[in-house]
């Protein structure tokens, strides 16, 4: 039976009323959107009322949050509206002529998993943080989240459309880390983001990133082409510069309902939203990773992951995930029995699962889908091609690697 939940939302001084009911035959656009090649309709799928109100009502918040000291009203964001050069509360500077950005940080006790190592999910929100920390010393940021003072002239947000992550070394736990940061042209209307992260003592790089980035209009959902005011804003911060310079440029191949691995029914939960009321892209990554079988997981880390964007995903959709190994990318040199001593019998092998996900030869190469319910079927979210090598176990103080099994 259809029912009605009304709600309130406080956002500074605004009450918002909002309703999750579709009363009315209210019909969702069909304005196609196109991103690497794909076309879809509009990217958000939620009850059209709800989400509707609020993206509109917290984009015409666009006085700064203010707090009250001394009897005066100040902004607790202070976002700069000129360059600085440094920032000493994130350890941060502008550096290379005054346009690359470097920020100092320490792998936190909270961001690493069991073997004390940073995840993949610490490292890709470094990339996010960095990134908006450049712009926000810019004297660039407009809203906070990114955008522009031309960008918020001509209602345009940036949406990544293709992202390439490798990972030579994995950051321990009290590791500090040396981040840089720029941007780059990416044809007429597109920019391209790199990123290098280096331990700060001895200059080992662990992580290179590259991205792409297109404009897209945040109310026809749109992408657009790049206006020259903000070509403008943004061009003398060019640098002509890869992070990682054979980068990939095959397209990742769509998988089906015939992939070997699919978890279905994911939800995204309001922890997983972002800024802008959306899924966050580190979210995404998560999603993938979990249908890969966790005997693999245990004795494996991912090496490379590449990320072809297509659609946004809201907080009331249900996504499914979709993945298919490489069965072509078994390498002998991954999957060396390390075992001495007489023969094992299958039998003991088999009853211990470390020991058999570790003999087990794996495949080292995966293909992900991301994809969400439609009406008349699924769209697709997010493409993905990952690649693995097997996992190294960090000793203190830098004194090496040693494979485990």
């Amino acid at each position: 039976m259809a029912h009605t939940l009304p709600s309130s939302i406080y956002c500074s001084r605004v009450l918002i009323r909002c309703s999750s009911s579709e009363r009315g035959g209210q019909h969702r656009s069909n304005a196609a959107v196109r991103v690497n090649g794909a076309a879809h309709r509009t990217p958000l799928q939620v009850g059209s009322a709800l989400e509707t109100s609020i993206n509109r009502s917290l984009a015409e918040l666009s006085a700064p949050l203010l707090t009250t000291v001394d009897g005066q009203e100040r902004s607790r964001q202070n976002i700069p509206t000129e360059k600085q050069a440094e920032d000493p509360f994130r350890q941060a500077q502008i550096v290379e002529g005054g346009v690359r950005y470097q920020q100092t940080v320490v792998v936190r006790s909270y961001e690493v998993g069991p073997d004390k190592t940073a995840t993949l999910e610490t490292l890709l929100n470094l990339l996010q943080e960095t990134a908006l920390n450049h712009v926000w010393m810019s004297g660039l940021l407009g809203d906070g989240f990114g955008a522009t003072h031309g960008m918020i002239k001509n209602n345009l947000i940036w949406v990544v459309s293709r992202m390439h992550v490798q990972v030579e070394h994995y950051p321990i736990w009290g590791e500090v880390l040396e981040i840089d940061t720029w941007v780059g042209s990416s044809g007429k209307n597109g920019m391209r983001r790199d990123w290098l992260i280096r331990g700060r003592g001895s200059g080992n790089v662990f992580v290179r990133a590259t991205s792409t980035w297109v404009m897209m209009n945040k109310n026809t959902r749109r992408l657009s082409k790049m206006p020259d005011e903000v070509r403008a804003e943004i061009s003398p911060w060019f640098i002509d510069r890869h992070a990682i310079q054979d980068e990939a440029t095959e397209k990742i191949i769509k998988l089906d309902s015939t992939a070997k691995h699919v978890e279905s029914n994911l939800k995204p939960k309001r922890s997983d939203l972002d800024m802008n009321q959306h899924v966050n892209n580190v979210k995404y990554v998560r999603w993938m990773l979990e249908t890969i079988p966790d005997q693999f997981l245990q004795h494996h880390q991912l090496r490379s992951i590449i990320l072809e964007y297509r659609k946004e995903c809201g907080s009331s959709d249900v996504v499914q995930s979709i993945c298919q190994p490489d069965e072509g990318s078994i390498s002998p040199g991954e999957n060396v029995n390390m075992v001495r001593g007489p023969l094992l019998l299958p039998e003991i092998i088999n009853g211990h699962h470390s020991l058999a996900g570790a003999l087990h030869q794996w495949p080292t190469k995966y293909t992900h889908l991301l994809q969400l319910k439609a009406s008349d079927g699924y769209e697709e979210i997010v493409r993905g091609r990952t690649t693995w090598k097997k996992k190294l176990c960090t000793l203190p103080f830098n004194k090496g690697e040693i494979p485990v099994y």
